[in-house]
C-alpha cells in the first residue's frame, strides 16, 4: 500500500511534521487587561474630580506579548513585552515608555529557575505584594500611601538582570541587580533586590529587600526617573523633598492565612531615603508602613475585601533647625467584585484617607490616595466603579 507515496508526498509529510514540532516547541501569546472605570476623587488640587480611568484599576490596563521556545532538556528561551494602555486617550502611560510595564528576555530551566534581562519588576512584586492586604483588595483604592514601599510597583528597574528560583518544597527565592551604566562610576544609579517566599498549607510568607543608589539621577536611568520622559512618582508632598536622596531602600515582610473562604493578610515595610544632602544635613528620612485586611470569597463568583493601612514617618531636621516630615496617615479601603465570566468582572471599591502632622515640604500633611494627586486638606475619598476584561 506504500507504493503510491511519491517523493512529493514524502516532502509534504516531512514539512508537516516539522511544522507540528515547531508549534509544539515554541509559542507566542498575546494577552491583555482592560480595566475601565468611572472614578470619583473628593479633593484633588482643591476640587472634586469625576473621570474615566483605565490606569488605576486592580491590575492596570495593559497589552503584552509573551513567548517561550523549548530548547530541550527542560530549558526554554523566554521573553515578555508589556505595555500599559490608556484607552481613554490612546496615550502611552509609564511616562511615554514603550513596553513601559516590563520588557525582558532570558532563559528558564524547569530544574534550576530563570534568568532574565531588561526592564523588570523587582522582587517586592513577586514575594510580598500578593500577601499584603493592599493587593488582596487591589487597585487605587487600597494602594499604600505614595506607594512608598513600591508594593504597587510604581517603580520599574531598567538595565536589570534577575534570577527566580523554582519551588523547593514550598520555598522560592529570587535576586535582581540593575546596572547603573554611568561612565566612570560603575555603581551610580545601580541597585539590587532580594526576595524569598514560603508556602505551607494555608500559610504563605514573603520577604523582600530593595536598595537603589542615586534613584533620581539622569532621566531614564534612575529608579525614580526610569521612564522615557524622566517623570517621577516622588512628586507629592508626602516625600517630594526627599526625591534627590543619595539612596532609597525598602524592606518588606508579609503573610496570609486562609481559613475556609476567608484569607487574612498583613504586611510591614520599612522605607528609607538616605543621604538627603545639605538641606537636611545628609540625614535619613524613615517611613514605617503597616497594613492588615481580609478577603472573603462569598461565592465562586463574588468576593469582598477590606484593607487598613497605617503609615508613620519620622521627622527630619533641616539645616535651618526645623523639623519636617513627621507624618501619620490612616487609610481604609473596601471593595466588592463579581465575575460575570472567567474573563469579565465588575467591581466597586472605595477608600478614605486622613493625614496628620507635617509633610516633607514643611507644610501641613495632606491626603493623597495612590499618588492620584494631593488634596488641599488632610482627607480624601476615592470611589471606583469598573468593568474589567482579561484576554
Amino acid at each position: 500500500m506504500y507504493k503510491y507515496i511519491n517523493a512529493r508526498s514524502v516532502g509534504v509529510l516531512f514539512l508537516g511534521a516539522l511544522s507540528s514540532i515547531a508549534r509544539a516547541q515554541s509559542s507566542v501569546t498575546i494577552y491583555g487587561i482592560i480595566d475601565q472605570a468611572v472614578q470619583y476623587t473628593s479633593n484633588v488640587a482643591g476640587g472634586k474630580k469625576i473621570a474615566l480611568d483605565s490606569l488605576a484599576g486592580q491590575f492596570g490596563s495593559r497589552l503584552g506579548l509573551t513567548g517561550s521556545e523549548d530548547l530541550g532538556n527542560g530549558l526554554h528561551a523566554i521573553f515578555t513585552l508589556e505595555n500599559g494602555l490608556n484607552i481613554d486617550s490612546g496615550s502611552i502611560p509609564q511616562g511615554g515608555t514603550l513596553w513601559g510595564r516590563q520588557a525582558f528576555v532570558g532563559l528558564s530551566s524547569d530544574r534550576y529557575g530563570a534568568v532574565t534581562f531588561g526592564r523588570q519588576y523587582d522582587t517586592i512584586l513577586y514575594f510580598v505584594c500578593p500577601l499584603t492586604a493592599a493587593c488582596n483588595v487591589g487597585g487605587a483604592v487600597s494602594g499604600p500611601p505614595g506607594d512608598i514601599n513600591n508594593v504597587y510597583i510604581d517603580l520599574r528597574w531598567n538595565n536589570s538582570v534577575r534570577y527566580m528560583s523554582p519551588s523547593y518544597h514550598g520555598f522560592t527565592f529570587g535576586a535582581e541587580y540593575a546596572f547603573g551604566g554611568t561612565p566612570g562610576d560603575f555603581t551610580k544609579s545601580s541597585g539590587y533586590s532580594l526576595g524569598a517566599g514560603y508556602t505551607m498549607g494555608p500559610v504563605k510568607l514573603g520577604a523582600a529587600f530593595a536598595y537603589f543608589k542615586n534613584p533620581a539621577s539622569t532621566p531614564g536611568s534612575g529608579l525614580f526617573t526610569g521612564n522615557a520622559n524622566g517623570s517621577s512618582p516622588v512628586t507629592w508632598a508626602l516625600n517630594k523633598a526627599y526625591a534627590n536622596a543619595g539612596a532609597w531602600q525598602s524592606a518588606n515582610l508579609a503573610a496570609t492565612y486562609t481559613l475556609g473562604a476567608v484569607t487574612f493578610a498583613g504586611s510591614y515595610s520599612n522605607v528609607q531615603y538616605a543621604n538627603l544632602g545639605p538641606t537636611f544635613s545628609t540625614q535619613t528620612a524613615i517611613f514605617n508602613n503597616f497594613d492588615v485586611g481580609a478577603k472573603y470569597q462569598v461565592t465562586p463568583a463574588f468576593y469582598v475585601a477590606l484593607a487598613y493601612d497605617y503609615l508613620i514617618a519620622d521627622g527630619v531636621e533641616t539645616a535651618g533647625g526645623h523639623t519636617v516630615g513627621n507624618q501619620h496617615i490612616n487609610q481604609l479601603a473596601l471593595l466588592g467584585s463579581y465575575s460575570l465570566t472567567k474573563r469579565t468582572s465588575l467591581y466597586l471599591g472605595g477608600s478614605y484617607q486622613r493625614a496628620s502632622g507635617t509633610s516633607s515640604l514643611g507644610t501641613a500633611a495632606v491626603a493623597n490616595i495612590d499618588n492620584l494627586g494631593d488634596s488641599s486638606n488632610n482627607h480624601q475619598f476615592l470611589v471606583r466603579a469598573a468593568i474589567m476584561h482579561k484576554f
